[in-house]
């Protein structure tokens, strides 16, 4: 049963696609973290995007006039430095990444090489070569593990839809015959780990995700047990949603509708006027 707008008590925010496209804030969007805040209610940023941490997004959403802290943001390749460091034996990785997301796996005390690696990890890289996937290919085919940060196929931008972890990972797949263990959205543990930052009393019925994208964001949403509010400002037309498994619970054109809405909507319970 779709739980009421005004029964949500924190919001968690994709970002491409749903806040910004590009370098462009999308309408609607101060409007919404102003109401957000002056009612009390926490979120955080929320991004499968693995290409920059946190620290550069923190960066980019000052640059487009929002002012947040690191602490407010998760990326996919935080998740999955943390999975691999406290879930599995890897810490030798061969990287199809950007220096960032190369950068914070050091930081979680993981090394990258191209020799005796235990994984090939995956993300959204915007510096990939033929020489990456080559290598890639064959450490696979030597039985390194295969883990992706996350599963998107395109990423949304002013220009239009580009190629990303998800469409490389089609490629390695059609190339090697494996397939990777994907950690971002919609994985479960994405979910849980936004819940532990929002601190205790915060639970699932309490919590709205607000994504462009079914297959992860509204995904997550219906596995996790939260509202999940799709926008479509990015990946996602309304023709898809015809034809989709991943049901949202509330569907509006862009951001600027959903502040409209929450706007007329009483505070909810527990928030601050």
């Amino acid at each position: 049963m779709t739980r009421p707008l005004s029964s949500i008590r924190a919001f968690l925010m994709d970002m491409d696609g749903t806040v910004y496209l590009g370098r462009r804030l999308l309408p609607g969007a101060k409007r919404f973290f102003r109401l957000l805040s002056r009612r009390g209610l926490p979120y955080l940023f929320f991004t499968n995007n693995s290409s920059a941490d946190r620290t550069l997004y923190r960066e980019k959403l000052a640059g487009l006039g929002l002012d947040v802290s690191a602490e407010q943001i998760i990326t996919s390749g935080e998740a999955t430095a943390l999975y691999l460091t406290t879930r599995t034996p890897h810490r030798r990785l061969f990287v199809l990444g950007t220096p960032s997301l190369e950068r914070e796996f050091r930081d979680a005390g993981l090394t990258l090489a191209d020799q005796r690696v235990d994984a090939v990890v995956v993300g959204f890289d915007k510096t990939l070569t033929y020489a990456k996937l080559e290598r890639a290919c064959h450490l696979l085919r030597g039985g390194a593990a295969f883990v992706a940060t996350h599963p998107d196929k395109v990423c949304p931008t002013q220009a239009g839809p580009i190629p990303d972890c998800g469409s490389v990972l089609a490629l390695l797949r059609a190339a090697t015959g494996r397939r990777p263990t994907v950690v971002g959205k919609p994985q479960r543990r994405m979910a849980a780990m936004a819940l532990r930052k929002l601190g205790p009393g915060i639970r699932p019925a309490h919590v709205a995700i607000v994504g462009d994208r079914l297959y992860t964001d509204i995904r997550m949403g219906r596995r996790a047990g939260l509202t999940a509010i799709l926008v479509l400002s990015g990946e996602t037309r309304r023709e898809d949603l015809a034809t989709t498994r991943d049901k949202p619970d509330y569907v509006f054109p862009s951001i600027r509708e959903l502040a409209q809405q929450l706007a007329s909507l009483p505070p909810s319970k527990g928030a601050i006027a």
